[in-house]
């Protein structure tokens, strides 16, 4: 674990994975004695494995995951996302999800997403991982196409797209370094619809104008005419000889389920747990600013609001959790008339509508008052999104290609 403020990672626990070939059995772990006596630990999964009432692990004392699970949540978030497993199956010239996760734990690099890392040995350095820079994405561009054409890259590029985990999903991105900023610089894929870097990036500047927390976005146009979209890396923090790392969980495993199950979820079911692990005085505030993400993602119709695109960091200063800013927003163009979230959103269930985002305010800490003006707010914002869009340089065709995503209030329900 790296604690705050620290550029040197420190032992946590041992973690033993039991596996048959390709499949996980079962990951057991056990925090060691010194590092429940630091005043500043920070508990590994806050879920399956919290600080409070811990024992040190020993072979006679070794925790497993809650609820059946092989793996333990945050285990599974510091480890490669489905890109990187690409990545590192085209490294080692492996079909695709074939290899034990103990490989894939082990390769990822040590830039990973979150304060986690993992070595062989208390004494084993920490992994390679080499942060790149803006000249050199068209080259890793053209590297990140091979990938997914299944064609062989040299080995030195797939080090760099393999350096750490990421909470996102299949779509090629790197971790550079510009300008003292650690970001996650995302690529356009070989089938995408649309420009969907160029559309993720506004999206995400048309949510803060809506009053939602993001982090500092940009876009970069490379000479082949390909966009390539920035987002800045919340999980770390500039000091003044590096980076130190803050800890991250989904709320996958904050809720301590498996992937599988993350559609039998809802907003409600963050919020409540929020209530119970927030550090102190975010409960409030971030149980709102959850209401409002549900709102925003029902006006563009983002559906891929799944559990491991919402997540936590960890505050050493309240010893609690708080809600990470939001990342992970693409509309998705439908003519539908009656959408539908992947999360639950109220009474109706994952039914896409206002009046079924307000049916269950009390769960999010809110009076109906008090949702009607959020609702309010983010609407009001929301129907700006081609000025906005525009402003920010989004093509006219393209603005085009995704107007059918954005809906007004009147058509879901709401006076």
């Amino acid at each position: 674990m790296y604690l705050p403020d620290a550029l040197e990672a420190v032992p946590a626990g041992r973690l033993t994975l039991r596996e048959e070939g390709a499949e996980l059995l079962i990951s057991l772990f056990g925090y060691g004695k010194n590092y429940l006596e630091r005043h500043r630990a920070v508990p590994v999964d806050p879920t399956s494995l919290p600080l409070q009432g811990a024992a040190p692990g020993s072979e006679y004392h070794r925790d497993e995951p809650i609820n059946g699970l092989s793996l333990f949540g945050a285990i599974r978030d510091a480890m490669p996302d489905s890109w990187g497993r690409r990545v590192i199956e085209n490294q080692l010239g492996a079909p695709p999800n074939s290899l034990p996760e103990s490989e894939y734990l082990r390769l990822a690099g040590s830039n990973r997403v979150g304060a986690l890392d993992f070595r062989e040995e208390r004494t084993s350095p920490p992994s390679g991982g080499t942060l790149s820079k803006v000249a050199d994405l068209q080259y890793l561009l053209s590297a990140a196409d091979k990938i997914q054409r299944s064609e062989k890259v040299p080995e030195n590029l797939t080090q760099i797209f393999a350096a750490g985990g990421s909470l996102g999903g299949m779509r090629p991105k790197v971790m550079i370094a510009n300008e003292g900023i650690q970001y996650i610089a995302k690529f356009p894929t070989l089938s995408d619809p649309f420009n969907i870097p160029l559309i993720e990036r506004a999206s995400l500047e048309l949510a803060r104008r809506c009053g939602l927390t993001v982090p500092r976005t940009g876009i970069l146009e490379l000479p082949d005419g390909r966009s390539v979209m920035l987002i800045e890396r919340f999980d770390r923090k500039v000091q003044p000889k590096g980076w130190s790392r803050v800890h991250m969980v989904s709320a996958l495993t904050m809720l301590g389920l498996h992937e599988s199950e993350s559609r039998n979820s809802s907003y409600a079911a963050i919020s409540d747990r929020i209530a119970h692990v927030a550090a102190t005085g975010c409960a409030g505030p971030d149980r709102r600013e959850l209401f409002a993400r549900m709102v925003f993602n029902i006006l563009i119709s983002n559906d891929d609001d799944h559990l491991r695109n919402h997540a936590f960091l960890w505050s050493d200063k309240q010893k609690g959790w708080s809600l990470s800013p939001l990342y992970d927003v693409v509309p998705k163009p439908q003519i539908a008339t009656q959408r539908y979230l992947h999360l639950a959103v109220g009474a109706q269930g994952r039914l896409a509508t206002l009046d079924n985002a307000a049916s269950e305010a009390i769960r999010f800490g809110l009076q109906d008052d008090e949702a009607a003006d959020i609702i309010e707010r983010i609407s009001m914002q929301a129907r700006e999104w081609r000025s906005v869009f525009e402003e920010l340089n989004v093509p006219t065709a393209e603005c085009d290609k995704i107007v059918t995503a954005f809906r007004r209030p009147r058509e879901l329900g709401w006076k």
